[in-house]
């Protein structure tokens, strides 16, 4: 597999013929809509699989995949044009297999919305050990509020033997975060205790695998209580069934900031059986366009990480999106517009601009002037965003730095370089 940047005057045919696969190829692969209208700058998988496959009539994907010896997860997993379904056609032509992985088996975990597409869904449980299901949230009597469509999403999880975890946050049921709670139910051992209790009685009565803790801005003199409380949770859970936890970016142990310091990463890498990095958010919504995920900054949060919690324990945090800034940027004014991956591809060829890799951040970038009326009212934009280049340097230092695998923040968007790369690199854990 390889990774083609789209030149100027570069098609999906010319593109085929360099390297001498069938343009048809690159379009499932790469899941273009349009495949006649490609980006300066945007990139392309290229695939070269070891086996194929043309579908005759009465095959099923089962039959198909009992033949070459495969799962019927591994056949989505090369073909995401299945869109995770079964469903073929006679003359239809399968990837089979490729070369074997070369960085070795790695875990992975998608955050998913009770409304994402169910088709988008679909596509992407095939590369995942883990659901998370964002979120259950809390009261002040540590009961918890279930996220809608919970049963579903966990069924479906099981359906491709991706292990549904009970997402834990401070989500009210007024539909907002609040730090001030949870630090109101770690300031109360009989609170604690109860939640605890609580979410082991969830787990087992939802049939959830696992459970994700998410609290985030804890004040400081929290930080062992939080710890401790999850500590106990892994030990009210049933054998086997884990405890994740979700980590700050921390670059050092004194690192100041509400968002930092209740976090100790020590005490919850012990009390918990994996944690997730949240390197992400460097650039974000209401801050200076830059990349939302840059691999200087990522590295030194993994440089940290690595001397407090055993490297198998943890998860690299991957962004799934980017961001379009109108500028100038004004400090305490200017929105930046959240966008996918795909979407800020699709944009940069509608607007005919040159998408350029910054090769400090590791991250594609460009700018685009929007179409207003009249041309005095004409708003430049910056977009930041990830492309294959980008998601294979950070595929890259997780294997680096032998992490134990891959978080990736949000999976409500189909990005397909994402889990090809993923897929291609390395072998994924499954629960059967």
């Amino acid at each position: 597999m390889l990774i083609h940047t789209v030149r100027r005057g570069d098609t999906v045919f010319s593109v085929a013929r360099e390297y001498g696969v069938p343009p048809a190829r690159i379009i499932t692969d790469n899941l273009l809509a349009e495949p006649g209208r490609l980006a300066e700058g945007q990139d392309l998988l290229i695939q070269f699989p070891t086996v194929t496959h043309t579908v005759a009539g009465g095959d099923t994907l089962t039959s198909i995949a009992a033949r070459y010896g495969v799962s019927r997860l591994a056949l989505l997993r090369y073909n995401p044009v299945l869109d995770g379904e079964s469903r073929i056609y006679p003359g239809q032509v399968l990837n089979i297999a490729y070369e074997p992985p070369e960085y070795g088996e790695t875990v992975t975990m998608g955050y998913a919305y009770p409304f994402i597409d169910r088709t988008v869904l679909r596509r992407t449980l095939p590369y995942l050990t883990y659901l998370s299901i964002f979120s259950t949230g809390l009261r002040s009597d540590a009961s918890l509020i279930p996220p809608d469509a919970e049963a579903e999403l966990i069924a479906l999880s099981r359906e491709y033997a991706a292990v549904p975890l009970l997402t834990l946050t401070s989500l009210t049921e007024g539909g907002t975060f609040s730090s001030d709670l949870v630090a109101e139910i770690l300031a109360s051992p009989e609170l604690t205790e109860r939640l605890a209790e609580n979410l082991a009685e969830a787990v087992t009565a939802a049939g959830y695998g696992g459970v994700d803790s998410d609290f985030e801005y804890i004040p400081p003199q929290f930080a062992s209580a939080y710890a401790e409380f999850l500590a106990n949770l892994s030990e009210r859970l049933p054998e086997g069934v884990p405890v994740f936890v979700s980590l700050a970016p921390k670059v050092r142990a004194d690192q100041p900031g509400l968002l930092y310091e209740g976090h100790n990463y020590p005490l919850l890498g012990a009390a918990a059986d994996g944690s997730l990095l949240m390197t992400y958010e460097w650039g974000y919504t209401f801050g200076p366009p830059m990349a939302v995920a840059p691999i200087r900054e990522v590295r030194r949060v993994v440089d940290y990480a690595v001397t407090e919690i055993a490297p198998e324990k943890l998860m690299l945090g991957l962004p799934n999106y980017g961001y379009d800034w109108p500028l100038p940027y004004v400090p305490g004014q200017s929105r930046a517009e959240s966008l996918g991956n795909v979407a800020a591809v699709n944009r940069a060829a509608d607007r005919g601009a040159a998408i350029r890799f910054d090769e400090a951040a590791q991250s594609p970038t460009y700018r685009y002037y929007d179409r207003p009326e009249t041309y005095a009212d004409a708003v430049e934009h910056v977009v930041w965003f990830e492309n294959a280049r980008s998601v294979r340097e950070k595929l890259l230092l997780g294997a680096e730095y032998g992490l134990g695998g891959f978080g990736v923040w949000n999976i409500m968007r189909y990005f397909p370089a994402l889990w090809t790369l993923l897929s291609r690199m390395f072998r994924i854990r499954k629960s059967v």
